[in-house]
């Protein structure tokens, strides 16, 4: 037998460890077990570009007129491997751009179409997503052309906003700037379901109150994008569905005029496809095998027919010209009366009770045969709400109104995730700023820093004061979607300023302390707030022997309550803060994998979680002044006491029944400290206790300061993408 025949029968030469897909990881052993995975997504070792390679410069290379016609050139040059529909892919480059950045959830800013996502599990095979693996090979030769100076993130949402541009929109802009991610996010929450398309009842207290979903979930079912096209859990009613329309579009940062114009505008051109049984299809990508070389769903009846074609299992086109952008859909939607049928696939849909043979959409392949057009619950939704049905009466009376709100909504569909405009790169970023992109004017950088940080230092407030105002600004920002952060000081404005997390009583005295010191010296009160931070930080520092000078970039605005939009920013308030030992209640979720979720959106690694969390403590920055987990006598003091009492084994760890844990002395018992899971954790889990165990040791109280004052500065300058 030949050595190198890979089918050869023998003994494996590979050991069937947690390093394959057979092999059973830590947390299949201890499935209690903290799973730090989310703290290590993205690591540089997965990255093929380098440590050096800057995805901005690579960009001012781009020839985007060169780009832009290689892609609309591409939309109507049908593939055999692939047929397109009425000979454009214009329907296909739409739902796949709007499949990668409609998973986007407005509370916890994960999702989206901002990093390539599309590409990996479990997106990449979820059932909603069906052949959207065709749509980027298809994308391929063209990435292949302009290389490192495209990302597949940004090619995959220009090809949708390209669509439709040939189809006669006229868009309201695009931004480049999504940079790649090169393995799956694994970790994000997308329910708790084990089985694709499992009935949405398992997400909701009641699935007849849609507004009981669980957070921070968005999609109605696993595997959906949105709702279920054939209604809630596949049982056609479109008023209720309407109301889960509304509710997970809701989730997903749009109100009900938007929600309207993207259903009106996205089903205006291209189809469904459910011409046949999907049980033929293939495996989806992640489950197919080597041969399929990435491939999923694939359709052995196709034959270079595009009215073969199976997805979604729905058949048929919304309009009678679906490769033109017009107002068609309403037309249909409205002049006709609609009886539920079921497709060649077997599902339900809705296909009008009397059409003309000349109204009726035309064969996908064969342009001599006529079909009949069809409407999801979704669609008939807009129709038979009544708050929809008016939005879609004032579209059809006023076609530009429509026009440009869609236009505007697909663009925040898309844009939704990429941050600030400060993120946004080319030469069709519209000059408008939009409410929801979180505007923040440019601030003061010429002003005396060493002044106001004197100022500060005489003001009265306390060292927990300071230190705790400004992490209370930071911590709201989120790496998911960019938002958040301590630029704008929103932490004045309504409604962060009345959080329960940022104790508002405190919040103000502090705020009206500073704001002076900010109008004297003709700094924004955001460079303030954080300059407060970093004189809290400084004396607590020298505090412990060690003079430092807190690294600083002014240039912070002030953003206005006009610049606000205070209900999109209710989704950023913390419910618990483990670097501030504050919980507002008992969770599904323990408080240290609540801690681990707040340090990846902050963008910390697990050492750097560390470090922040035990400084916090010793400075006695706990919420309500609390003093569990402040294990020291020098409170105030940025020492490693807090690593070095956990660790000490004279002392003893005891559980108190309804309150915090005890930690005691071994042998005389006496109470020295009390603590909650969070402080605990850091002596309890192997990995983290690695990391405490460096801070306790007698030669690493310098290496302490300058690490946490590394791991401040990249909490407090976040959201600074002006100085990236």
């Amino acid at each position: 037998m030949d050595g190198n025949d890979m089918k050869s029968t023998g003994k494996c030469p590979v050991m069937h460890g947690g390093m394959t897909h057979t092999g059973v990881s830590v947390t299949d052993w201890w499935p209690s077990s903290l799973n730090f995975d989310i703290l290590h997504q993205h690591d540089t070792k997965t990255n093929p570009m380098g440590k050096d390679f800057n995805y901005r410069d690579e960009l001012k290379k781009l020839d985007v007129r060169a780009l832009r016609k290689d892609v609309a050139d591409l939309m109507t040059d049908s593939q055999e491997w692939w047929p397109a529909d009425y000979g454009h892919y214009g329907g296909l480059m739409i739902r796949m751009a709007w499949h990668s950045a409609g998973s986007y959830r407005l509370a916890d800013g994960r999702g989206g179409g901002g990093a390539g996502n599309l590409r990996f599990a479990p997106l990449n095979s979820w059932p909603d997503n069906g052949n959207l693996d065709k749509a980027r090979r298809l994308l391929w030769p063209v990435k292949k052309k302009y290389g490192n100076k495209v990302s597949w993130a940004d090619l995959i949402i220009l090809a949708g906003t390209m669509a439709y541009e040939t189809m006669g929109l006229k868009t309201f802009g695009f931004a480049f700037g999504r940079e790649d991610i090169w393995h799956p996010e694994k970790d994000t929450y997308w329910g708790a379901e084990k089985e694709w398309l499992a009935p949405s009842d398992e997400r909701y207290d009641d699935v007849g109150k849609p507004d009981t979903m669980q957070n921070p979930l968005a999609a109605v079912q696993m595997g959906l994008i949105y709702v279920n096209p054939e209604g809630v859990n596949g049982q056609p009613d479109p008023l209720k569905t309407a109301a889960q329309v509304r509710e997970t579009f809701a989730r997903m940062a749009m109100d009900d005029e938007e929600t309207a114009a993207l259903t009106v505008g996205g089903h205006t051109v291209g189809k469904c496809h459910g011409a046949g049984d999907a049980a033929t299809l293939g495996a989806e990508p992640e489950g197919a095998d080597v041969e399929a070389q990435g491939f999923g769903w694939l359709n052995p009846a196709l034959g270079g027919s595009a009215n073969k074609a199976i997805t979604s299992g729905i058949e048929g086109a919304w309009t009678t010209n679906p490769t033109v952008f017009d107002d068609g859909y309403l037309k249909m939607l409205f002049n006709h009366e609609w009886e539920l049928k079921k497709s060649p696939a077997g599902a339900n849909q809705w296909e009008p009770v009397e059409i003309a043979e000349e109204d009726k959409p035309v064969d996908p392949t064969d342009p001599s045969v006529r079909r009949n057009p069809i409407m999801t619950d979704a669609d008939m939704a807009m129709k038979m709400d009544p708050t929809y049905r008016a939005i879609c009466e004032k579209f059809m009376s006023d076609p530009e109104y429509f026009r440009d709100t869609f236009a505007r909504a697909w663009f925040k569909l898309t844009h939704r995730d990429m941050g600030p405009k400060a993120c946004y790169i080319g030469p069709d970023v519209p000059a408008e700023d939009l409410i929801w992109q979180d505007p923040i004017p440019a601030g003061p950088v010429n002003y005396d820093i060493g002044h106001v940080k004197a100022k500060i230092a005489e003001s009265g407030l306390s060292l927990s004061d300071m230190v705790s105002t400004a992490w209370d600004s930071a911590r709201t920002y989120r790496g998911s979607d960019k938002r958040g952060g301590a630029n704008g000081a929103r932490i004045r404005l309504a409604p962060q300023k009345d959080w329960e997390g940022n104790e508002p009583e405190r919040l103000a005295r502090v705020l009206s302390t500073l704001q002076p010191i900010a109008d004297e010296f003709g700094a924004s009160l955001a460079d303030v707030i954080v300059l407060a931070g970093n004189v809290g930080v400084e004396q607590a520092a020298k505090a412990a022997g060690y003079t430092v000078s807190v690294p600083f970039s002014p240039g912070r605005g002030d953003a206005t309550a006009e610049m606000t939009d205070a209900d999109s920013f209710d989704a950023l308030e913390p419910l618990a803060d483990g670097f501030r030992n504050w919980l507002k209640a008992d969770y599904s979720v323990s408080p240290e994998e609540l801690l681990l979720d707040r340090s990846q959106l902050l963008g910390l690694t697990a050492p750097e979680m560390t470090v922040l969390l035990g400084g916090m403590r010793v400075m006695g920055t706990n919420h309500g002044g609390s003093k569990h987990g402040v294990f020291t006598d020098r409170e105030g003091a940025l020492t490693t006491d807090f690593f070095v009492n956990l660790t000490d084994m004279g002392n003893k760890w005891v559980v108190v029944e309804g309150g915090p844990y005890e930690i005691r002395n071994r042998h005389t018992d006496d109470l020295l400290w009390t603590a909650t899971r969070v402080d605990l954790v850091f002596g309890s889990n192997s990995i983290l206790r690695s990391y405490a165990e460096v801070y306790a040791q007698d030669d690493n109280d310098e290496k302490f300061v300058r690490d946490f004052i590394a791991a401040w500065v990249k909490v407090m300058d976040a959201d600074r993408f002006d100085i990236a």
